[in-house]
């Protein structure tokens, strides 16, 4: 079965923004641990067209975030629903994400940020072909944390 994006609807926002909750040090990616970032999720003007819900069958699974940097660049935000995580679902999910993006955007390059300590997406992003930029502090979550700008260069 494939995954399916369309354009995040305010009822699937909130169902991630106040349902969607991970464990232990991952929480860091609850929608609710960052008001600002709680506020951006929810309004709709702000996610735009370029927000999108990721269903496999009739279920939603995850969500993808697009922005564009330039005409050939664009940064993602991504996220899969916490039951899923840590399942060997993610490899499945980014190519599909990646091959979305080419396809809708032709895209030449794809970013995204994460935070140092979750090797867990690091190990996926590298896996499936990202390359480390740089490393940056951050304020968010009511603290500053550091992250790894990676990028993707597509083919």
């Amino acid at each position: 079965m494939t995954y399916k994006f369309s354009v995040l609807t305010q009822e699937q926002a909130e169902i991630i923004a106040f349902n969607w909750h991970y464990d232990g040090e991952y929480s860091f990616y609850d929608m609710e641990a960052d008001q600002e970032d709680l506020d951006e999720f929810l309004n709709l003007k702000d996610r735009g067209n370029s927000t999108f819900a990721v269903t496999k069958g009739n279920e939603m699974v995850a969500f993808l975030s697009i922005r564009k940097v330039t005409d050939r660049i664009f940064d993602i935000g991504l996220g899969m629903r916490p039951d899923l995580t840590g399942k060997g679902n993610g490899i499945e999910f980014l190519r599909a994400c990646i091959h979305f993006i080419q396809s809708v955007y032709k895209s030449g390059k794809i970013t995204l940020s994460v935070t140092t300590f979750n090797h867990r997406a690091i190990k996926l992003y590298r896996k499936v072909g990202f390359k480390d930029e740089e490393t940056f502090k951050q304020n968010t979550n009511g603290s500053t944390f550091e992250f790894l700008k990676m990028v993707y260069e597509c083919k």
